[in-house]
């Protein structure tokens, strides 16, 4: 192999890549490459490939994880996506490692690293589970509960210490998810990223189109005029009702503010999650397709879900108390 120096003030790291290809017979001492997955097996396994965002040619970068698994194996392990597929976003550049768009052969730590794909951050780690509950009425939304009732956490394998994902009150059902993700877990729950939720509400009294604007325009609480919401009725006293905030038992507030208190809540989506055929007291696991589609949904970029659509990943087949 050709000598070449590392930059000034890269301690021992960055290497460039010779103008030749690796498997040229030309002199090259390396095995020749039989296919782009096999063409860095050559190297040390603590040398981890990335592309620093400010310099669009190849480096090598020392990663200091000897032990890291291949990229491509680690996203498919994740099941975000075939192996393949997950080697076609790598090439595509839509790959970064802890903030550094990442190539071919890259080596991680599944353990440490931050990965993210079209900027939404998958969950590689090992032991990541995701539930989703249709939590009946009486159950608290907690881990541990003072007085004894019931908990959200009891309805759920106790194999893995799970949290949920905000927390429904608890004379509301629905949809809620249990995660033992924490980034994941942030991000569906901070307003600024603006994960809807979906609600069926049986009120008192009959509302009227007057009452349905009022919530679709923003409703006046205590704590300040409520952002705009999607709602259509759905038959004379119920109505559906799609918000993104998370305020406090927010959707029973708004509905008692427009002169129709609550008889019956139930939330039927979380993002782009919705299960008609989950009965109350009952969960299941996330597909991985769905738990990448939860992290889409709270990534401000709509090319990324163009992009992910292309791919086929994310077949959808439901936090914050209301």
């Amino acid at each position: 192999m050709s000598n070449h120096k590392a930059r000034p003030g890269t301690p021992g790291a960055a290497i460039g890549f010779p103008s030749r290809a690796l498997s040229d017979p030309n002199g090259s001492t390396e095995p020749p490459a039989r296919t782009v997955d096999e063409m860095f097996d050559w190297l040390p396994d603590d040398v981890q490939i990335s592309v620093p965002a400010s310099d669009p040619g190849p480096r090598l970068a020392r990663s200091g994880s000897p032990t890291g698994e291949k990229l491509q194996k680690v996203l498919a392990r994740s099941g975000l996506a075939s192996r393949r597929v997950c080697e076609e976003m790598i090439e595509e550049g839509r790959v970064t490692v802890n903030g550094q768009v990442a190539v071919l052969g890259a080596r991680v730590d599944a353990e440490s690293d931050v990965v993210e794909v079209d900027g939404a951050p998958v969950g590689v780690a090992p032991g990541l589970v995701y539930y989703l509950l249709n939590k009946p009425v009486g159950v608290v939304s907690t881990a541990h509960d003072p007085q004894h009732r019931p908990t959200v956490v009891q309805l759920v394998p106790q194999d893995h210490r799970v949290f949920p994902v905000g927390r429904l009150d608890t004379d509301t059902e629905g949809l809620l998810i249990l995660t033992n993700d924490g980034p994941l877990t942030q991000r569906l729950t901070h307003p600024s990223f603006g994960v809807e939720k979906e609600y069926l509400a049986e009120v008192e009294g009959e509302p009227t189109a007057g009452v349905l604007r009022a919530l679709r325009d923003g409703v006046e609480l205590d704590d300040g005029l409520t952002a705009p919401a999607r709602v259509a009725l759905v038959n004379a006293t119920t109505i559906r009702l799609t918000i993104h905030e998370g305020r406090n038992r927010q959707v029973r507030r708004m509905l008692e503010a427009v002169g129709h208190p609550v008889r019956r809540l139930v939330r039927t989506r979380v993002g782009p999650l919705s299960d008609r055929h989950l009965r109350p007291g009952t969960w299941r696991e996330l597909h991985p397709s769905e738990v990448r589609d939860l992290a889409m949904a709270a990534t401000p970029s709509t090319r990324a879900a163009k992009r992910l659509q292309r791919f086929g990943v994310g077949d959808t087949p439901p936090e914050i108390q209301n």
